[in-house]
């Protein structure tokens, strides 16, 4: 387990602060994360990587010569936020335009995908690309579906190189296509992590036996083995590998491949140099040739008892690229090269001006009142079930849902509280809220809230009284947003199976001209009833679906979360009827 911290909430950003201070010859931070001391040489691509913190040396051991550019840091097994990745992206940039990697889950993608847009208005040209090397979660029809594991390393590598050699950014994004398209892994574990502050580890595995096919972020295995011995271990991610060859390689015969056996946090070399003495010799068998293996920690997952295989099917180019020299923290290659001298400081993105507010109204003040009270009552209930959602969440998921609403809903509160006291309006209190909580939380559920109070904020403005229609057009808002952002619909098992149903029963009783009490109390009721289905569903999205049948009978924890918080608002909401259903224990929760 993790034992030397201070705030467990601090955790994330005072690694980040001590791993800047102890490699200045490489790095120096930046808000986000942390960007080549020396900078990025005019015209050449920025190759800036990114994720949740918990995996050094992935991501921010990663920036140097010949790998990255720049890694935005999240906080624990979260996504960076589109402002984090933003932040990074302008000071790595180079003028020639900035490639984001990160591995495929579900935060990273709406985040990274959000700071390209960003990036675009801001006259940076950026690509986005996620890395999906994890046989184990998605078949291969379904390849696009698969997590980011440890094969990051010889995407980024790969892509990185192209960089170096000055290739223009199209080229440069082709070059990772290519080398994720080759490139497969697979791992195991013995135990689970422990975050920091946590009590127990996020799964258990059972004396004597392995967990298979498990992800980075605690994420459960798709089943359960006898303990194995270290060629046992070897035999079986070898054997899952060779069963999945890229589609123009027939046989493993003949053929090259960069080798990694990664360690996800206490598998300690010499158990890591056991194993792989097998692996090669069964690859050697297989008449595959190994170039320039890598054996070490290079992707964790905290004090994870586990190892991962993985194979990166090389071409001629593909081969060039891996055998490319790199100078970083953590990982380096080919000759010592002369660390280049720090390049002067890039200003940073500016973060929300919190001292100035737009004009609003008395009404629009007045509003406000009741969003301050709204998002306190959200907080609160968020922090009371915490616990709850976390363990719901790591049923199939990786078990963070709780850590992360507490991280956001408390950033938001603190956003409004400072916009609240600035005289801001309704809408204006929303928006910095949002923006808060999705800088903060980081993750799915981040992008998410953040879009749900910015949609609001913006609908009601900061002119007139949060009349119930005005409510509900923006819930409604909030509603499309989230889909079409998370690409989630009715039945996937996400909180889209809360929210819709929300926002039409509120649209409804509005429109019947009940008061926003009313009808919120309405809409509240049938959130927990949707809520409580979601027990019965299989997820098709995020990070539980690789583990739907495990999730059979508990609900998904951001569609209970969403049902908790419009019980808790209805609670806060001015006259509202204390003698409905709503108020009185569910059986469910």
């Amino acid at each position: 387990m993790t034992r030397l911290f201070n705030d467990p909430a601090a955790f994330a950003d005072e690694a980040l602060e001590g791993f800047a201070a102890a490699h200045r010859g490489w790095v120096r931070p930046v808000t986000g994360g942390v960007v080549r001391a020396a900078g990025t040489p005019s015209g050449q691509v920025a190759v800036v990587v990114g994720g949740g913190s918990g995996h050094y040396p992935a991501f921010s051991g990663l920036v140097g010569r010949g790998l990255a550019h720049g890694a935005a840091v999240g906080n624990v097994f979260a996504s960076p936020s589109a402002q984090q990745i933003r932040s990074v992206a302008r000071s790595a940039s180079g003028g020639a335009g900035v490639l984001l990697l990160y591995g495929n889950y579900a935060g990273d993608v709406l985040h990274f995908g959000q700071a390209a847009e960003r990036l675009a208005g801001d006259g940076i040209e950026a690509r986005t690309f996620a890395v999906t090397d994890d046989i184990s979660s998605a078949a291969p029809q379904e390849s696009a579906q698969r997590r980011g594991v440890a094969g990051d390393l010889p995407v980024f590598k790969a892509a990185a190189a192209a960089a170096e050699e000055g290739l223009p950014l199209a080229e440069v994004l082709r070059v990772a296509e290519h080398a994720n398209a080759r490139t497969r892994s697979f791992g195991i574990a013995f135990s689970g992590c422990t975050l920091p502050g946590a009590d127990h580890p996020l799964f258990t595995v059972p004396e004597a036996r392995m967990a298979v096919g498990l992800g980075i972020h605690g994420e459960p295995g798709i089943g359960e083995e006898p303990l194995p011995t270290a060629d046992e271990a070897a035999r079986l991610m070898v054997a899952a590998l060779l069963k999945e060859l890229p589609e123009d390689i027939d046989t493993p015969a003949g053929q090259r491949a960069a080798v990694i056996l990664n360690g996800l946090g206490s598998v300690k070399y010499e158990e890591l140099f056991v194993v792989y003495r097998k692996v090669a010799a069964l690859l050697g068998d297989a008449g595959v040739d190994i170039v320039d293996p890598e054996v070490g920690e290079l992707v964790t997952s905290f004090d994870m008892a586990g190892v991962s295989l993985t194979l990166t099917w090389l071409d001629d180019r593909l081969e060039q690229l891996w055998r490319a020299p790199a100078d970083t923290p953590a990982y380096r290659k080919g000759a010592p090269v002369a660390q280049e001298s720090a390049a002067e400081a890039v200003p940073h993105v500016e973060d929300i001006d919190d001292t100035r507010v737009p004009d609003a109204t008395e009404e629009s003040r007045g509003s406000a009142a009741h969003v301050l009270a709204a998002l306190n009552a959200l907080a609160d209930t968020v922090d009371t079930h915490a616990d709850e959602l976390g363990r719901i969440d790591a049923v199939a998921g990786d078990g963070d849902h709780g850590i992360g609403m507490r991280r956001g809903s408390t950033a938001a509160l603190r956003a409004a509280v400072r916009a609240h006291d600035l005289g801001a309006g309704a809408g204006t209190v929303l928006i910095h809220a949002g923006d808060a909580w999705a800088d903060k939380a980081g993750g799915t559920s981040g992008a998410l809230w953040g879009t749900i109070l910015r949609s609001l904020g913006t609908r009601l403005g900061d002119q007139d009284a949060a009349t119930a229609t005005a409510v509900a057009r923006g819930v409604s808002d909030a509603s499309d947003a989230v889909r079409r952002l998370g690409g989630a619909e009715v039945g996937d098992k996400t909180m889209v199976d809360v929210l819709v149903p929300f926002a039409g029963i509120l649209a409804e009783a509005a429109g019947e001209g009940l008061p926003l009490t009313e009808s919120w109390q309405r809409a509240a009721v049938a959130a927990e009833k949707a809520a409580a289905a979601t027990a019965d569903l299989l997820p098709r999205k995020g990070r539980a679906r690789p583990h739907a049948e495990k999730s059979l009978g508990t609900p998904d924890a951001g569609a209970h979360s969403l049902a908790l918080i419009t019980r808790a608002v209805h609670g806060v909401l001015p006259d509202h009827p204390l003698d409905h259903p709503l108020d009185q224990p569910s059986d469910q929760h």
